[in-house]
Formats: C-alpha cells, sequence, structure tokens
C-alpha cells in the first residue's frame, strides 16, 4: 500500500496561510509518502497550489483530488495536466470528478443534466489530447472544432513527461463507480470503510471487465481522516463536524451523495437525523448526532495500536494508495502525525515499496 497525504483545501491544514501546507508537504517528502493530494471547490485552485508546493518538495508526487470538470474545458485540463507533469518531474495524478449540482451550476454555470456522461467525454478528450493526438470529438456535450466555423483540430503543444498521465475519478454511486473502473487508472474514494469497501471494488471491477481490464494495476486511493488520542472519544469528536458537514449539508435535501453513501453503509436513519438538523442550521447538534460508528468505519480514531488495526484493514481490504488527512488540536501535532503513519505502515510491513 502506498502512502499519500491529501492536505484538502487551503485554509483546512492548521493555518490560513501557505507555511502549513509546506511544513505538511515537506514532511510527507521527508518521510518517503508517493503523493501529497490537494483539492478545490469554489476557493484555492489545485494547479497553483501544486506548482508552488512542488517548487519547494524534492520527491513526493502530486494529486488533483479533484481538479472540477465544470470548472474547466477538457483541452484546458490537458494542458494544465502536462504542465504540471513536466513541473513535478513525471509525478503528477490528475483527479477529476464534476462537484455536486449547487457548485457546478450555482459556481459554473454548467448544467449538472448527465454527470455520467459528461465525464465519459470528458475524460476520452483529455486523453486524447495527452496523447497528442489531434482533437477531433464529436459528443453530446462537447465538440471540438466547433461545426461550420474557422476551428481546425489541434494537437497539444507541449508534450508531459510520460506518455501516459494516470487519470483518476472521484465517485460514490454505483453507476459512477462503475464508469470510474471502465475509464479510469484509479479511484478517488472518500469516507472509505474496509468494511464497505468490497461492494464498491465490486462495482469497479464490473467497469473494469467492460473495458477487457482487470483491477491488477488499478490504484484504489482511499481518502481517510486520522485523529489520534488515546480517549477515542476525543479522537472522534475532532471529525464530527467535518463528517456532518458532508453527510448533512454537502448539497441539498434530495441530492447529496455523501448522505446517500452514508443510507448504503447502513445508516439511513442516522444520515437523516443528521441532515435533517443540520439543514436546520441546528450544525452542533447535526454534529453530536453524527453515529461514532460511521465515524470509525470511515476514518482512522483512537490509539496507536488502533492506527496499526486500521492500517491493516485498509490494506487487506484492497487499498492500493492512502491518503491520510490529519486531524490534531495543532499544525506541530499534525506534521508529527505524517511521521508517525509512515513508522507504523514500515512497522507492520505494509508499505508498499
Amino acid at each position: 500500500m502506498r502512502l499519500g497525504l491529501n492536505l484538502g483545501y487551503w485554509g483546512t491544514t492548521g493555518t490560513d496561510d501557505l507555511e502549513g501546507m509546506l511544513r505538511l508537504s515537506k514532511a510527507a517528502d521527508e518521510h518517503h509518502y508517493d503523493v501529497v493530494w490537494l483539492a478545490e471547490v469554489y476557493g484555492s485552485d489545485i494547479p497553483s497550489l501544486t506548482g508552488y508546493l512542488a517548487a519547494h518538495t524534492t520527491n513526493v508526487g502530486y494529486g488533483a483530488a479533484i481538479m472540477q470538470i465544470p470548472a474547466r474545458t477538457p483541452a484546458m485540463t490537458a494542458m494544465t495536466a502536462a504542465t504540471l507533469d513536466r513541473i513535478t518531474g513525471g509525478r503528477f495524478h490528475l483527479g477529476l470528478g464534476v462537484s455536486g449540482p449547487q457548485v457546478s451550476e450555482g459556481w459554473y454555470g454548467v448544467r449538472f443534466a448527465d454527470p455520467l456522461g459528461r465525464t465519459r467525454e470528458y475524460v476520452e478528450i483529455v486523453r486524447k489530447a495527452l496523447g497528442r493526438r489531434n482533437v477531433e470529438f464529436h459528443g453530446e456535450h462537447f465538440e471540438l472544432p466547433l461545426p461550420d466555423g474557422p476551428g481546425k483540430a489541434l494537437r497539444l503543444l507541449l508534450l508531459p513527461e510520460r506518455e501516459d498521465v494516470p487519470i483518476y475519478l472521484a465517485s460514490l454511486g454505483p453507476k459512477n463507480l462503475e464508469l470510474t473502473g471502465e475509464i479510469a487508472d484509479g479511484w478517488i474514494g472518500i469516507f472509505v470503510s474496509p468494511e464497505y469497501l468490497p461492494e464498491q471494488l465490486a462495482l469497479i471491477e464490473r467497469g473494469r471487465q467492460k473495458s477487457d481490464t482487470s483491477l491488477d494495476g488499478f490504484d484504489v486511493v482511499a481518502s481517510v481522516n486520522v485523529s489520534l488520542a488515546d480517549d477515542i472519544d476525543v479522537a472522534a469528536d475532532r471529525l464530527r463536524g467535518h463528517h456532518a458537514l458532508y453527510v448533512g449539508g454537502m448539497g441539498s435535501k434530495n441530492k447529496n451523495f455523501y448522505h446517500a453513501l452514508a443510507a448504503r453503509m447502513g445508516f439511513q436513519q442516522q444520515a437523516d437525523h443528521v441532515q435533517d438538523l443540520f439543514l436546520a442550521k441546528q450544525h452542533r447538534d447535526a454534529a453530536a448526532a453524527m453515529p461514532r460508528e460511521f465515524i470509525e468505519r470511515t476514518a482512522i480514531v483512537g490509539d496507536t495500536e488502533a492506527a496499526r488495526s486500521r492500517l491493516r484493514a485498509y490494506a487487506q481490504a484492497g487499498v492500493t494508495t492512502l491518503a491520510i488527512s490529519p486531524w490534531m488540536d495543532s499544525l506541530e501535532e499534525r506534521v508529527e502525525l505524517v511521521g508517525l503513519i509512515a513508522r507504523l505502515m514500515d512497522e507492520e510491513g505494509l508499505r508498499d515499496s
């Protein structure tokens, strides 16, 4: 199992400036992490931060988790990925996702209709561009070049460092998981539980079979929050607000992909209660109502021995890259946690060399 660090959005690393992100990235580099993942929604963007952080580290790779499909044309995404692959010396991982209807339509002004069809076409165009082929495409969502005009099929001018920049999809629903297996090189999962992962991998594998491939070489990335303390209640409580935000408030009453995931995992009643409280703006009550069992299944919480056990569970369940998000009370503790998880992985013999 490879080891990654998930920094999320600028402002969630324990500091409001770049120092926290830089210190954590350097710690990941020092402890031989494979990749640092960055996120975007409607704040900081991934490419700018990747360029900055990559200039201050040596060996660690960088990944987009995720660059939002409605934010950029496929051609712009291919240009950005090629540039970042060159900047990082062939260590860039391109993660893509459609975001949600509130962000897509409210922030980017892009209709959310047919997200699976849009994703399929988008990935095909990006692959064609990164493969240095003339980009001509005629689909339901994208038309290149535009018909009856002066445009012509163009070829990307800048070669990426590698012939095949890996493309990942962030997906939650069953149909999206199957599509991920069919057209992507890896999956970025959130709230990944070792106990529930086999069901998700079965859907991904079904997609792999459609493309006459297998899970061999397919990167299963689990984004996992880590909060350690001798008292498990203290460790879990750090995550309550974050989990409640996603399960209860990330989207609308009728379209929240994280709420739907919690329901599929067996937490329908609790997820409904958390959502009702959150949408009623009772955020503290929503956090308190978040079931600890859900937090324990989808995160690494507790003491060091509990962490060892969960690391083994993720590896045994089929995770190939564990991307940790350190949740501690200070930046210093988060930096220390980056080193601790690396040490535990090595001591357990779990690190993919």
